[in-house]
């Protein structure tokens, strides 16, 4: 464990970004989750990021709130809109800041990762497990509704009434549960997790960068739209992209019956 609560390391084109809080399975306290939307932040500005990977110490993703923070609150006889703005500059920002994120994230889930852990997770664009890894979003276990961004991100993934399901009841689901309903997109074998879990990574890292951000935010947007503006988004965005060195690397590569060497711009 370091003394920062939330790491970052990049190298070969790929951010790192990791909760180093293994004595509370890196529940997001104010510190991690102000120290996550810094390092976010930071990473928005460099331009040798091409894919950031959010993990967790020491046997756990996250697990969701700070709960010596949740007794105190509980203790305390401030007003109610004091601790409704702590949760908005705290856990939320903190969330919110991996979900803004313009470049392809990855969860990187070896652990626990429950109520807003969960929700952290599902706010990555992709998330690849151990098989051993659950997930949950347990705010009820707690006597909480959900926060973080989980009632507008659940539904999009799995569906509103399997979202009721998961936070009425709280279960716990198993990393081949998760990866059934969507939550998870990969599951590797414990025993080969590191590797799988790499190859992943660097396929998404040594893409076309310019494209890859074009398509998710396309992606993110596209249900929200009519179907015409969503085509003509589409439309602007493959114009910007049709200047972009990958797009000519990529093409090149096709004709000549190579596999493509993109750089990221």
């Amino acid at each position: 464990m370091t003394s920062d609560p939330v790491t970052l390391d990049v190298s070969a084109g790929v951010a790192t970004v990791t909760i180093d809080r293994p004595d509370r399975k890196n529940a997001l306290s104010a510190a991690v989750a102000g120290a996550l939307a810094d390092h976010f932040s930071a990473i928005d500005d460099r331009d040798d990021v091409r894919c950031v990977v959010v993990t967790g110490t020491g046997g756990a993703f996250c697990a969701g709130g700070d709960i010596e923070r949740m007794r105190e609150r509980a203790d305390s006889d401030a007003p109610v809109d004091d601790h409704v703005r702590e949760l908005q500059r705290t856990v939320s920002r903190g969330v919110a800041s991996v979900a803004a994120c313009s470049l392809p994230t990855v969860a990187r889930i070896d652990g626990p990762a429950v109520g807003a852990g969960a929700t952290l997770a599902i706010a990555c664009d992709l998330q690849v497990a151990s098989e051993s890894s659950v997930v949950g979003f347990s705010f009820r276990r707690v006597g909480l509704s959900v926060d973080s961004g989980a009632s507008h991100l659940l539904p999009r993934v799995v569906g509103v009434n399997t979202a009721k399901r998961l936070v009425f009841t709280g279960e716990l689901l198993s990393a081949a549960e998760a990866e059934e309903l969507g939550l998870f997109t990969h599951v590797f074998d414990d025993d080969e997790f590191d590797e799988r879990a790499d190859e992943v990574v660097e396929t998404v890292a040594e893409g076309p960068t310019v494209a890859l951000r074009h398509a998710k935010r396309l992606l993110d947007e596209g249900a929200r739209k009519p179907y015409e503006q969503a085509v003509r988004d589409e439309a602007v965005a493959q114009g910007l992209v049709y200047d972009s060195d990958d797009h000519a690397e990529g093409v090149e590569a096709f004709l000549d019956k190579r596999d493509a060497e993109f750089e990221g711009h």
